[in-house]
């Protein structure tokens, strides 16, 4: 398939199956190429697993190692994987449908407010157990689905779960929180922070890498160790400043730091095979 195609450039944009079949024939015939860093890969197997993240992180650097660059979502992991001895990274953040997502009228009349909400994938990584075990005022629901749901909806029946939504009904429950609820502490940037911004949504997280790049000090939330405190502290904030803080996060701005990064075969051409 990469024969076929006649790339001008070639982006691996995961470390699993294909991206290592990917690597390996561009390795076979001397191609350079550009990969991403998505996830904490380590972190999700050992939490999964108990295999400690260090011998994982190994494997990591051999997929990674030969990249002309390693493209991360915020500045904070850039440094941290750069300490840990990964060259060539830099620096690819992510952009948004602010076109979708917007304020909007809030559903849920028949739960008592404020209303705390997290979206995502209900799995163990994503540590939604820290959200749900909070004692706060008001209502919580959880929109995604996941291999963690079902348990989740047993252990916590006074939560409403309303499984996976897309598109305008995705965009209408973002719209619908008072505060958004962001539990992860392994996620690499968070894109569903911009998500909830955009629909004019304040958001609430630990000071992590993902929450202090996207959030940090701006005046859309709060990020605390004390989760349940940050959710109290997020509750009133402005939803036009989160919004407008949102919309600088566009598609364009990524899409030309995406083609910045990568290592075409000829300069003025900008083609790529993602994998």
């Amino acid at each position: 398939m990469i024969q076929d195609f006649k790339p001008t450039a070639i982006h691996i944009s995961t470390e699993g199956p294909l991206g290592i079949a990917a690597r390996k024939f561009c390795m076979k015939h001397k191609l350079p190429f550009t990969t991403a860093f998505h996830t904490r890969f380590p972190e999700y197997v050992e939490a999964r697993t108990k295999i400690p993240a260090r011998y994982t992180n190994l494997i990591m650097k051999w997929f990674h190692g030969p990249s002309r660059a390693i493209m991360t979502a915020t500045k904070s992991l850039r440094d941290e994987l750069r300490s840990q001895g990964f060259n060539n990274v830099v620096t690819w953040t992510r952009g948004i449908d602010t076109e979708l997502f917007h304020p909007r009228e809030k559903m849920f009349a028949d739960l008592p407010r404020p209303l705390f909400m997290y979206v995502g994938r209900v799995a163990i990584e994503k540590n939604i157990k820290a959200f749900l075990d909070l004692d706060l005022p008001g209502s919580k629901v959880v929109v995604g689905g996941g291999p963690q749901l079902e348990q989740l909806k047993k252990e916590y029946p006074q939560s409403r779960f309303v499984g996976m939504k897309e598109g305008e009904e995705l965009a209408q429950h973002y719209a619908s929180a008072d505060v958004f609820v962001f539990p992860s502490l392994t996620d690499t940037f968070g894109l569903v922070l911009l998500e909830a911004l955009a629909s004019g949504v304040p958001v609430a997280a630990y000071p992590v890498t993902g929450p202090i790049d996207v959030i940090g000090d701006a005046p859309v939330g709060k990020l605390h160790e004390d989760l349940k405190q940050a959710c109290l502290d997020a509750l009133g904030h402005d939803p036009k400043v989160c919004r407008e803080y949102a919309l600088k996060f566009s598609w364009d701005a990524c899409t030309q730091m995406f083609l910045d990064n990568l290592s075409p075969f000829e300069p003025k051409e900008y083609a790529c095979f993602t994998s």
